[in-house]
């Protein structure tokens, strides 16, 4: 493992001394403050460093495994889910082998709370959980990196400018996903790099081709490869983004100025609301997984995406969004050959769809005229997504 040094998560041997430094790290006691106690936090942040210190001491102080540390993670996980959602529910885990070691290729809404959501499942269903890949840009922070590393989190580099050093970077990388697999570690990634802010879920063929990378190099052909990996597409659908007006935001002026700029902290801020803020009912679908993969990266990838879309978990705010995209114009055009009626896991009673209908009216009153048509749009683009999916003839999991 020692090749994988820059990227691995921490191994057991370098808990203690992890835990440790975060217990006595001042920024760490002051953001699980902010988590535990907010208002204390914001003017008495002595007191709750102190109080987080012992708190940290005696939850964490006999952690000496990956395996310890996920035990008491799982009881903080279990209060922020109850805080934060309606219901959280999945699907698809009873097609999973409790003793097979696969490849989550996750669409991607929140940066933390889409893995954390889906060890949490895995968790509470007696799965090991997974290996779990971050950009690089989310460990600027000393403190949020420790936290991570100790928590199963291996890292994805970014903005890498040289072809060689690209090159090379995912060799390592696809190298350690695929060691990880052959060693029973499942691992999470998200199907693209960032956040599809626009609601529509699309896998970069370039990861695809980066999982090959070192199974080319062992003489293996694309298919058998990918077939060996256990690739298992998830569908993460939240009935409500905590970020969805700052995401909204950022599309219109991409739209109106070509670029954007993100301000200091902003990842930071947006991992706490994503974290903190209400998403109602959230439900994750573990796909089959492929057994059969095409022979080339953009067909997998397709089928990846037609795989995730058909098996959505469309909530009534889905449904309210597609029915408003008339009126606020801005989601992906629907092809002519679908019909208008919407398919879906779930009904929804009229007092249910009107509440939809108050709370998405009241999110998009509270935001600017200019970036409600992109807000619609978000909740709208999963309703399409799974509509043409079943167009084509893509499959739903029983």
């Amino acid at each position: 493992m020692q090749e994988f040094d820059a990227i691995r998560p921490y191994s057991d041997d370098e808990v203690p001394g992890a835990v440790s430094r975060l217990q006595n790290d001042p920024d760490f006691q002051l953001m699980v403050g902010r988590f535990r106690s907010p208002f204390l936090a914001k003017w008495l942040p002595g007191l709750v460093r102190r109080r987080v210190k012992g708190w940290l001491a005696r939850h964490f102080d006999d952690a000496r495994t990956v395996r310890d540390i996920q035990h008491r993670v799982a009881e903080q996980v279990t209060t922020l889910v109850s805080n934060t959602t309606t219901q959280l529910t999945s699907s698809g885990l009873d097609k999973l082998d409790r003793n097979t070691s696969y490849l989550f290729i996750s669409n991607h809404r929140d940066i933390v709370f889409d893995p954390m959501v889906v060890n949490h499942l895995l968790y509470l269903n007696d799965f090991d959980t997974t290996r779990i890949a971050i950009g690089d840009n989310l460990l600027q922070n000393p403190v949020f990196a420790e936290m991570m590393r100790l928590n199963k989190s291996f890292v994805v580099r970014r903005n890498i400018q040289s072809p060689r050093e690209m090159r090379n970077v995912f060799m390592t990388l696809s190298g350690f996903i695929n060691h990880s697999l052959d060693d029973g570690h499942s691992i999470w990634i998200a199907q693209r790099e960032g956040r599809a802010k626009n609601g529509i879920d699309l896998t970069d063929p370039a990861i695809i081709k980066m999982f090959y990378m070192s199974r080319k190099k062992q003489g293996l052909g694309f298919a058998e490869a990918m077939n060996k990996m256990n690739i298992v597409p998830v569908s993460i659908a939240y009935e409500y983004d905590p970020c969805d007006t700052d995401k909204a935001r950022e599309l219109e002026i991409r739209a109106r100025t070509g670029t954007y700029q993100k301000a200091e902290n902003e990842d930071s801020e947006q991992i706490v609301k994503g974290l903190t803020g209400f998403k109602g009912h959230v439900h994750v679908h573990f796909g089959t997984p492929i057994a059969n993969s095409p022979d080339n990266a953009k067909d997998l990838a397709n089928l990846i995406d037609d795989e995730m879309h058909v098996n959505y978990h469309l909530h009534a705010s889905n449904l309210v969004a597609y029915n408003l995209r008339e009126v606020h114009p801005g989601s992906h055009q629907t092809p002519a050959s679908i019909g208008e009626e919407v398919v879906t896991a779930e009904s929804w009673t009229p007092a249910e769809l009107q509440a939809a209908e108050d709370e998405m009216e009241r999110r998009l009153d509270a935001c600017d005229e200019a970036i409600r048509p992109y807000l619609v749009a978000m909740y709208a683009n999963p309703v399409i997504s799974s509509l043409t999916a079943r167009d084509k003839g893509a499959v739903v999991d029983q």
